[in-house]
């Protein structure tokens, strides 16, 4: 691999950064360990991820979000209720992840673990103005386990693009539903796919095309060529404004991790296939 511009850098090892991560969304094993705390189906994904947020409360976890159904969010909180009880699910998903690591890309532990000083030291040079998600993952505790600890890191670095993609679709003044609709398009999924896979409402989702073809984006339920490029400019400026995380980590080891996990990346995401299910996390997907 050339070294390439930070950008592509960026491009490039942002898939592996999501698939580290986004595979234990729906692992068995962390599914398992949900549901012995009384949480069936997404409720344990949004219930582990916002866990450093929670005493903020729902409306706060939605917000930070951007895409995720309220009303599942708002599940979540009903029953677990205080935030003890949001730390439990994490660390339930903690040990999923390294049971989860051993059984299916066991060649992995040793590199990412070697990387948790190094990640930390990106993590905390991090700006946090105006990422609030990553604010709170990056000031929950650390694991002593240097695996969980490093994926943590890498966790923090999926949580700070994703707090600043948000504010990029926010820029672009798009509600969550529009945002969705325009991904779905842009990944060339079913009509409302992707939508409907984070729980939108027929009423969410209907608001969304009517706001869009208000804008000249859609039209009869099509997203327009414009439409399309204004996905395309979302994700490009997704990757303008998150280089930073990589060139603190200087090219050479952002090359090295790129060339040493993406391997191991192809068999989580087989797992995703497995799980979930192949249109299941689109920001492993290469774009067709």
């Amino acid at each position: 691999m050339s070294s390439g511009s930070w950008q592509e850098i960026t491009q490039r090892n942002a898939r592996s950064v999501q698939t580290l991560i986004g595979w234990i969304f729906w692992d068995p094993g962390a599914i398992r360990r949900y549901e012995a705390l009384g949480l069936a189906g997404p409720l344990g994904y949004i219930a582990a991820r916002c866990a450093p947020l929670a005493p903020a409360g729902p409306e706060a976890v939605c917000a930070a979000f951007g895409s995720i159904s309220p009303i599942g969010i708002a599940i979540a909180f009903d029953i677990l209720k205080t935030p003890e009880a949001f730390r439990e699910v994490s660390k339930a998903r903690d040990m999923a992840v390294r049971d989860g690591f051993e059984e299916f890309a066991a060649e992995a532990i040793e590199p990412l673990s070697s990387l948790r000083t190094q990640l930390w030291n990106v993590v905390d040079a991090l700006p946090l103005e105006g990422r609030v998600l990553f604010a709170t993952h990056r000031a929950a505790p650390r694991s002593d386990d240097p695996l969980i600890s490093a994926w943590h890191g890498v966790n923090c670095l999926r949580e700070w693009r994703g707090d600043s993609h948000w504010a990029v679709v926010v820029a672009h003044g798009l509600t969550h539903g529009e945002a969705s609709i325009l991904h779905n398009s842009w990944v060339n999924y079913e009509p409302d796919w992707l939508a409907r896979s984070r729980g939108a409402s027929d009423e969410v989702i209907d608001a969304g095309w009517a706001d869009l073809e208000r804008k000249g984006l859609a039209q009869s339920r099509t997203i327009t060529p414009e439409g399309v490029a204004i996905r395309q400019n979302i994700e490009d400026e997704t990757d303008a404004i998150t280089t930073l995380p990589w060139e603190l980590l200087g090219k050479e080891a952002s090359v090295a991790f790129a060339e040493t996990f993406e391997p191991a990346c192809e068999k989580l995401l087989a797992r995703v296939d497995l799980t979930a299910g192949p249109n299941y996390q689109p920001a492993s997907r290469i774009r067709l």
